[in-house]
C-alpha cells in the first residue's frame, strides 16, 4: 500500500520563491537569507510531509539561481571534534565539500566557504588549506568580540569589523551550514556591517522549515521537530512578539524568541534604522505549512518519526554519544503524544523473530540477532543472524527474493561464496568476526550476478526497499548501517550491542 500523500511539492515551491522574492523587493536592496536546517538531502522533511521532495529546497534555488549565490559556514570547533551528519554518516567538513559539489551539479553558485570561531585549530587550518588548493575562496571568522551583551563592540571595528568582508555580487546570497551553530547568523550580521559601511543598503531574513509556525504548537509534525533537536534541548514556544504585536498566534522556539531582542538592537545599530521586524515570525519566509495538503497523514507520518527518534537517541546514549536528559526528552514527547516504542509495526516482528532464533539455539555469544522489514504492499520479511550472515543481510537478500518471486531455498549466494570469504576474512584479514556484514553481502551479491540468474533478478528489486520501515533488534555494525543508508530505508534498532565483546574486527 503506497504511503499517503500529505504535501505539494509544486504549491510549496510556487509560494516559497514568491516570498522570498517579495522579501527582496520590499527591501531593494541586497538580502542575506539565512538557511536553517538541511539545504540538501532534508529526509527528516520528507519524513513528516510525506510528499516532500528531500531536495525541493535545491530546486528553489535552482528558480533563483539567476539571482542567488551560496556562502557556506562551517564552525572550526565541529571541524576538529569530527562532528558527523548522522543520515549520510560522514562528517560535517566532508558534508561541506560534497554540498559544493552538489550545488556546482545543480548550476548554483558557491561564492565562499566560511569557516567560523576559527582560533588556528590545525583541523580546520587542514581544511582550509585544502579547500584553497582546489580552488575554493576561504575566509576565517575569529569569535566576534563583546557578544552578546556588548552592542557597541560587536557593532564596531573590533567586532564585525574585524572579520573580512565576503565578497558577493547577487542580491539574495544564501547562506547556509551544516548542523546547528555553524555561525550562520554571525556571518550574515557581519556582512550587513561591511555592506552598510560601504552604503549598500542590505538586510537579513530567515528561511527555516521547522518548527512550523502556522501550524499549532503541539502539531505532530511540529512535536516530532523538538523530538528531532532534542540533544540541543530545542523547545517549540508561541512567539509572543508575535502575539503582541499583530494579535495573532504563531509558533517559534526558544533559541529564537531568547536571541531576538538582541538580534533586532543588532540590525537597528548595524542600519540606523527601526527594525522592520517585530517578532522572529516576521524575520522568516517559511511557506512549508501552506504545502500541507492532507493534514492527517502529516501527523501520523510525524507520529512514527518522534518513536524513530526515541530509538535513534536511545542507541546514541547507549553509545556513549549523549546524556540520558536527552532520550528522557524524547520519552516525554512521545508518552505525551499517547506513542510507546511498540506503536512501530516492524519492531514486534523483529523481537519475535529473534526470540524464535533464541529458541532454536541460534546467534553468537548466546545473542539472536533478528530484523524485520515492511515492503510498501504491507508484507513482512524477516532476517536473523547466521555463522555466514548478519541479521541485516539476511533480511536484505529475504526480501529481495520475495520481491523478486525466488523460492526461498534457492542460493542467492552459493555456500562456496561465503565460505572463501569467511576463510579470506578469518585466516588473511585476521579478523574475529567472520559473518558477512550487509555492505559485503551486497558486493558478493553483485559478483554472484555475473554467473546467477536469480541473483541479478534480486539486485534489480533492492531500489524498492527505499523508503521501507527496518528495525533491528540490535546496534547495526558500520557496514550493516551503510548498506541500509545506501538503501534508502527508514531504520530504527533497541539499543543492545550485536555482540558480548567491547572490540570486533
Amino acid at each position: 500500500m503506497a504511503p499517503r500523500i500529505g504535501f505539494d511539492n509544486e504549491r510549496y515551491l510556487e509560494q516559497q520563491s514568491a516570498a522570498i522574492l517579495e522579501r527582496v523587493k520590499g527591501f531593494d536592496s541586497k538580502l542575506y537569507l539565512e538557511f536553517g536546517g538541511k539545504l540538501l538531502f532534508d529526509y527528516h522533511a520528507s519524513r513528516v510531509l510525506p510528499g516532500f521532495a528531500p531536495n525541493v529546497k535545491m530546486q528553489l534555488l535552482q528558480k533563483l539561481r539567476d539571482q542567488a549565490e551560496v556562502v557556506i559556514c562551517i564552525y572550526a570547533g565541529d571541524i576538529e571534534k569530527k562532528k558527523m551528519r548522522a543520515d549520510f554518516g560522514i562528517t560535517y567538513d566532508t558534508d561541506t565539500l560534497k554540498t559544493i559539489d552538489d550545488l556546482r551539479e545543480w548550476n548554483v553558485i558557491v561564492r565562499a566557504v566560511v569557516i567560523t570561531r576559527f582560533d588556528e585549530q590545525p583541523a580546520a587550518v587542514a581544511f582550509k588549506n585544502r579547500l584553497e588548493r582546489r580552488g575554493v575562496r576561504v575566509y576565517t571568522h575569529r569569535p566576534t568580540r563583546g557578544y552578546p551583551a556588548d552592542v557597541d563592540t560587536i557593532v564596531s571595528e573590533a567586532g564585525y569589523g574585524a572579520n573580512p568582508a565576503i565578497e558577493t555580487e547577487r542580491p539574495i546570497v544564501v547562506v547556509t551550514g551544516p548542523g546547528p551553530g555553524s555561525g550562520k547568523l554571525a556571518t550574515c550580521l557581519s556582512q550587513l556591517y561591511h555592506e552598510h559601511k560601504r552604503g549598500v543598503r542590505a538586510h537579513y531574513a530567515k528561511f527555516e522549515t521547522f518548527p512550523i509556525w502556522n501550524l499549532p504548537l503541539k502539531h505532530e509534525v511540529n512535536v516530532a521537530y523538538e523530538a528531532a533537536t532534542a540533544e540541543l534541548k530545542d523547545v517549540n514556544l508561541i512567539d509572543h512578539f508575535h502575539l503582541e504585536a499583530y494579535g495573532q498566534q504563531a509558533v517559534n522556539y526558544n533559541r529564537d524568541l531568547e536571541a531576538f531582542p538582541l538580534l533586532r538592537r543588532i540590525v537597528e545599530r548595524i542600519t540606523g534604522e527601526p527594525s522592520f521586524y517585530k517578532s522572529p515570525t516576521d524575520m522568516g519566509v517559511n511557506r512549508a505549512g501552506f504545502g500541507i495538503v492532507d493534514d492527517a497523514a502529516c501527523r501520523e507520518a510525524s507520529k512514527q518519526e518522534i518513536i524513530r527518534r526515541y530509538y535513534s537517541y536511545a542507541c546514541e546514549y547507549a553509545m556513549g554519544l549523549v546524556d540520558k536528559e536527552t532520550v528522557q526528552r524524547v520519552e516525554m514527547l512521545m508518552n505525551a503524544q499517547g506513542l510507546s516504542p511498540k506503536d512501530r509495526q516492524v519492531v514486534a516482528h523483529a523481537h519475535e523473530a529473534a526470540r524464535l532464533g533464541q529458541e532454536a539455539g541460534k546467534g553468537r555469544d548466546g545473542i539472536c540477532c533478528a530484523a524485520a522489514l515492511e515492503l510498501k504492499d504491507g508484507r513482512i520479511v524477516t532476517g536473523k543472524n547466521s555463522p555466514h550472515m548478519h541479521a541485516a543481510a539476511s533480511l536484505v537478500l529475504n526480501a529481495a527474493k520475495l520481491l523478486a518471486d525466488i523460492p526461498d531455498n534457492l542460493h542467492l549466494l552459493p555456500p562456496i561464496i561465503t565460505t572463501s570469504l569467511a576463510h579470506f576474512k578469518k585466516n588473511v584479514l585476521k579478523r574475529n568476526v567472520m559473518s558477512l556484514d550487509l555492505e559485503e553481502t551486497l558486493i558478493a551479491l553483485s559478483i554472484s550476478a555475473t554467473m546467477n540468474p536469480a541473483a541479478s533478478a534480486a539486485i534489480e528489486q533492492l531500489k524498492e526497499l527505499s523508503g521501507c520501515d527496518v528495525h533491528l533488534t540490535h546496534i547495526p555494525s558500520p557496514g550493516d548501517a551503510a548498506g541500509l543508508r545506501k538503501l534508502g530505508v527508514q531504520l530504527t534498532s533497541d539499543p543492545e550491542f550485536a555482540s558480548k565483546l567491547l572490540y570486533l574486527t
